[in-house]
Order: structure tokens, then C-alpha cells, then sequence
């Protein structure tokens, strides 16, 4: 066990210690304000104040882990090795930055609290976030602190063994509709139809029929595919599937049609599960209760993961509704457009409530990168690159790599061409040495 002197125990202290210690490094960590305490203490300690006690390993606090509330807060983020960080301390300390601080201003996402321009669907994004404008966005600086921090603490306590965590992979597919054509009913069919005709989209209305009359498969149907590919991956996949009402944002499919419940029934028998949260959901509790109820009921068991729709998060409102309706998981934290590390993180954590001061039960996983943000780059080649250089930024601090697509992905269409490809390059990654 790691024991931390600290002038002044705090929520804030006792939600990062735990888990840069515990969940990253994976060492159990206690606290103490007890000077006699800390001197008897013969194993891994350090002190965690204004000022050093003696020669013991120390870091220099900043303000922030003592706060209450928010302030404005002043990012100063300097290089450090092959990194960045802020918050810092001086020399004198045995590491030059606050990490914990810095940590707990990137996890508990201190800025998306503070005033911002939102985009046309309301989201935080990603121009907007420190670790964009300062260059960081693609580095789980977190985690990288973390380490540095385990090396330090190394170098003084040569002889304390650090347990190994391993890379690890949670592939996400999102389902905003299973079908392009089918199921979507007669009064959506003939707006289709109508629509292929008005635009002259000769061979869309070639397939709209084919598949409507049965001689074509869905191209959007790839739960085939995702099954067979589930089958000899040692990753289990989590599919979100939505099942609230048709609205200007979200066109699924009715979730009283048997079809679609059996589809959700089947593919529950391979991959794990989550509900897809209405747009019109997130900042609607009664609805997003209706939505958990109705997949409770086609899972038969308790929902335990759940992201929203257009990735939107309304913090805390958006994760103090999960918390309400008892959700355990959330894969909502990431950007649409820009691949990178939202929260500054590849390892899962719990949600800290700023306004109540509070760690919850919450876990937010954050998601690296998403299909549609990979488009930007033109050539597969390109997108290849990408893709490997954020896999090899995950694997450098064994953390957790989350790649989110959808069911539509891999269908044959043009602008998903080399999709599947991509895919199995991040199953297949955590076999490389």
C-alpha cells in the first residue's frame, strides 16, 4: 500500500489518488495527516502538500484538490519529455507538475462545466477542449502521468514490485437503425420511394425494391458478419442498439416489431448489449426510463451500459440521469470528429459530480475513435496510419482501446470501403507482441 501525507484529506484528493494508484498502477493507496503516522510507515509513501516534512518523496499540491465549486481556473501547460502537462510545481518537488491535479481537472472534465460554444446538436467539442488547442488531444496524458509517476516512485522504492495490467480492447458498435430499407413500414417505405424518385436515385429504388421484395439482403444487416467476427475474438463486442421513437434526430425502428426484438434477442446470445439513448432521451428522464424498461424487457435482465445518441453529454444532468435509473456504464465520452482522448484517458473511471463534490458509482468508458471521424482521411493507407498510431498510444501505458462503429460500417458501400480491414486490425492488435 502506497500511504500519501496530506495536510487536509478531501473528496477531490481521495477520488484521483485512488485512481492514478489503485486503477491505473494498481496499488492500493491510504491517507493520512498523521506525522508520527507517515514516519512509522515502512513501506511506499510520499507526501502530498505545501511543504516537504523531510527527504521523503513529495509532490507539491495545487489548489484545486482542496477547492469546493468551480473556479476560473488557469491552464498553463508546459512540455515535459515526450509529453505535456500543467499545473506546475517547481523542482523542489520530486516530480516539476501537480499530476493529480491535472488529472482531476481532465477526468472530472472541469472545462465542459466552464462557459463554451457548443455545435448545432449542443455538444462540447473537441476545438473547444485544452488538450486540442494545446496539442495533446492524441496522447492518454493521464495515463503517461501516471507512469511517470511509477518510475519516480521507482527509483526511490527500487525494491517495490508494481503489478502489470495488461492492453486491453472494447469494440463498440453503435445501432442506430439494424435496416436501411427493411422494416421501416409503409408510410416511411413510400417517403423512401418517393424521395429516390424526386432525386433521381435510379439505383437506390433498384435496391430499395430488391430488398423490399425479398431477392437482395439489407446492406445495413451486418450482424452476420459482426457475429462471425465475435466468434473467434477473445474481445467481447458491445452493441448499442436504439430503440426509442422516430424523431427528427433519431429513425429507428419500432421496437415492438417481433423482427427487431428477435434480432436484439439474438444478437445478445454472442455479444454483449446496450441501449442507444434517444437524442430526445438525454435530456428527458421519463423518457429515457420508458427506453431502459423496454430493453430490460426484450434482454430479460437488468441494463447495464448505455451511450447516447450524436455522442451528446449534458454534464452532470446527462450522467446524473444514469446514475438515477441505476445504469452502471456509459460509452458516451469522445468526439465525433476528431480521433484523441476526450478525458486525457484510456483506462475507464468513475464519473466525479463537481457541482455535488461527489465520486459516483458511475463508470465512463471513453471512446478513441469513431468511424465517422476516420473519413477525414482520404486513403486507406492514411486511415491505416491513424489507426495504428492511436492503438500504439493505448499500448504504450496498457490501457483500454475503444473503437466505436457502426452496423452500417461494414456494408458494401463505397464510403466504407476498407472498413472491415480496419476492424479486424484492432481485434487482431492485442495479439502483436
Amino acid at each position: 500500500m502506497l500511504l500519501v501525507y496530506t495536510h487536509k484529506k478531501s473528496p477531490r484528493l481521495n477520488y484521483i489518488f485512488k485512481h492514478i494508484c489503485t486503477r491505473v498502477l494498481g496499488v492500493k493507496v491510504g491517507f493520512t495527516a498523521k506525522i508520527e503516522e507517515f514516519i512509522a510507515h515502512d513501506g511506499l509513501k510520499m507526501s502530498y502538500a505545501k511543504q516537504q516534512l523531510g527527504n521523503e518523496f513529495f509532490i507539491k499540491s495545487h489548489d484545486i484538490l482542496f477547492e469546493q465549486g468551480l473556479s476560473d481556473v488557469e491552464i498553463n501547460v508546459h512540455k515535459w519529455d515526450e509529453t505535456k502537462c500543467f499545473f506546475y510545481v517547481g523542482e523542489k518537488s520530486s516530480m516539476p507538475f501537480d499530476i493529480f491535479s491535472a488529472a482531476f481537472y481532465m477526468l472530472s472534465r472541469y472545462e465542459e462545466y466552464m462557459p463554451h460554444v457548443k455545435d448545432e446538436y449542443g455538444r462540447f467539442t473537441a476545438k473547444e477542449s485544452s488538450a486540442f488547442k494545446e496539442g495533446f488531444l492524441k496522447q492518454p496524458v493521464v495515463d503517461i502521468w501516471a507512469y511517470k509517476f511509477k518510475e519516480a516512485l521507482q527509483k526511490q522504492f527500487p525494491e517495490f514490485e508494481f503489478p502489470q495490467r495488461q492492453y486491453n480492447v472494447v469494440p463498440i458498435i453503435d445501432v442506430p437503425s439494424p435496416y436501411n430499407y427493411k422494416l421501416k413500414g409503409l408510410m416511411r417505405s413510400f417517403g423512401g420511394i418517393f424521395l429516390d424518385l424526386f432525386r433521381l436515385r435510379i439505383k437506390n429504388l433498384y435496391f430499395r425494391f430488391a430488398v423490399l421484395l425479398g431477392f437482395k439482403h439489407d446492406p445495413d444487416d451486418t450482424f452476420k458478419y459482426i457475429i462471425n467476427r465475435q466468434k473467434v475474438s477473445k474481445f467481447k463486442f458491445l452493441l448499442f442498439f436504439l430503440i426509442g421513437d422516430y424523431s427528427t434526430y433519431d429513425k429507428g425502428i419500432n421496437p415492438n416489431k417481433k423482427k427487431y426484438v428477435s434480432l436484439i434477442k439474438h444478437v445478445a446470445d454472442y455479444c454483449k448489449v446496450g441501449l442507444k439513448i434517444s437524442f430526445l432521451a438525454i435530456e428527458d428522464e421519463a423518457i429515457l426510463k420508458k427506453e431502459k424498461i423496454k430493453i430490460e424487457d426484450i434482454l430479460n435482465t437488468n441494463l447495464r451500459a448505455s451511450r447516447q445518441s450524436f455522442s451528446k453529454l449534458n454534464l452532470p444532468d446527462s450522467y446524473r440521469n444514469l446514475i438515477s435509473l441505476e445504469i452502471q456504464e456509459d460509452y458516451t465520452m469522445g468526439y465525433v470528429n476528431q480521433i484523441g482522448f476526450r478525458a486525457g484517458s484510456c483506462t475507464p473511471f468513475l464519473f466525479y459530480d463537481l457541482d455535488y463534490e461527489v465520486q459516483t458509482p458511475l463508470v465512463v468508458f471513453p471512446y478513441q475513435v469513431m468511424d465517422n471521424a476516420l473519413l477525414m482521411h482520404k486513403s486507406l493507407l492514411d486511415k491505416k496510419k491513424v489507426m495504428n498510431e492511436i492503438i500504439e498510444a493505448v499500448k504504450k501505458v496498457n490501457g483500454t482501446f475503444i473503437p466505436l462503429f457502426h452496423n452500417y460500417t461494414f456494408n458494401d458501400d463505397v464510403r466504407w470501403k476498407g472498413f472491415k480491414e480496419l476492424f479486424n486490425i484492432i481485434i487482431d492488435s492485442a495479439n502483436e507482441a
